[in-house]
């Protein structure tokens, strides 16, 4: 294990070291100041590349908040409505869904629609052409679904239909840049030569993440590979967009990203959002059943919010990013060993408990 931790948040340092799994990093902001900074293990499963500060790893959903942040900013500079049809930019999409509807996974379209192979992922055109023409599963609003592998395609085509550019570049452009995040979707070669190899904490997991028949089982499913380590370590994986499940990142830009957030939509002096729209993010939109999930969720506008006051996501396989707002940290932590959230839980106990003690 390497890395920073400041006086006072030794008990992170213990947790993070009682966690390890053979390729990790956690960071840590407190008030916009890095306070936790630690990795540990190996970028592939042979053990033979050690991890390290520019290490990058596929965080799953934890991105979905970051595709949510590129919508917000057409909204922030009013060319685009919460409460816009979908259609009124995207005339080809027949489902009579808000763009509210969608940052909240109550558009009712939680799958691709038509079954496809993993080459699917590469061709962004027809997996927007086949949500297009979709119907939707429930009236729009009525029901919420994490829209697991849907997301990033509803809301980055938004995005090219109102800016003429691909989401990628977009969220490059306008969200990293500005805030200095290591993060993006489409990879070119030399961030591939950075990326950790994704394996299974238990070789039963994908089988144990979702129920037969389920939601959720159908979501994951289709187009093919999301869940297959041949797929989602391959190079065509990586320099696809897919917004909802394949931003590749550093633990440290996911908390940078939150500590944004934290400070009102203002990072490094550089606005992307007004503290309005920030609240509106972070601001419960839907309390109820998630049928994906499968428990009561109560989600903002792109974050899912806790009971604590706490905000953000998860990712498939243990990834987590979050915002604690009463104690003034911002949390990125990362992982290349896809499990269960244990280790995150142990995590944001010995984090909570440093604010609570000082």
């Amino acid at each position: 294990m390497t890395g920073y931790v400041a006086p006072g948040y030794e008990a992170v340092g213990e947790a993070f070291a009682e966690q390890a799994c053979g390729g990790s990093t956690l960071c840590v902001f407190r008030d916009g100041v890095v306070v936790v900074d630690l990795r540990e293990g190996w970028r592939d499963s042979a053990r033979t590349r050690d991890w390290d500060e520019r290490t990058l790893v596929d965080v799953y959903s934890v991105g979905k908040p970051v595709i949510a942040l590129a919508v917000l900013l057409l909204v922030e500079l009013g060319m685009v409505g919460l409460d816009d049809p979908v259609a009124r930019h995207w005339p080809e999409f027949q489902t009579p869904a808000s763009v509210r509807q969608v940052l909240t996974h109550t558009a009712g379209l939680p799958t691709f629609p038509v079954p496809r192979d993993a080459s699917a992922w590469s061709d962004w055109e027809l997996l927007c052409g086949d949500l297009a023409a979709a119907r939707p599963e429930w009236p729009p609003g009525t029901v919420a679904a994490e829209h697991a592998l849907t997301y990033g395609h509803l809301l980055g085509e938004l995005v090219r239909r109102v800016t003429g550019r691909d989401p990628a570049l977009f969220v490059a452009e306008e969200i990293a840049g500005p805030w200095r995040l290591d993060f993006g979707f489409g990879l070119d070669a030399d961030a591939q030569e950075r990326c950790a190899e994704l394996e299974f904490h238990g070789a039963d997991w994908p089988d144990r993440t979702s129920e037969r028949g389920s939601v959720h089982e159908r979501a994951v499913a289709n187009p093919a590979g999301a869940r297959d380590l041949a797929v989602v370590n391959s190079a065509a994986w990586r320099t696809a967009v897919v917004p909802a499940v394949n931003l590749h990142t550093t633990a440290e830009a996911v908390a940078r990203f939150y500590a944004g957030l934290l400070a009102g939509g203002e990072l490094d002096g550089h606005r992307l959002l007004s503290p309005a729209l920030v609240e509106e993010m972070t601001a419960a939109h839907f309390t109820g059943l998630d049928r994906f999930i499968g428990h009561e969720t109560t989600w903002g506008l792109g974050v899912q919010l806790e009971s604590d006051g706490t905000w953000g996501m998860g990712g498939l396989g243990g990834n987590a990013g979050w915002a604690d707002p009463a104690r003034g940290h911002a949390i990125g932590y990362v992982t290349r060993r896809l499990g269960d959230f244990e280790r995150v839980d142990a995590l944001d106990t010995a984090i909570s408990s440093v604010r609570l003690l000082s």
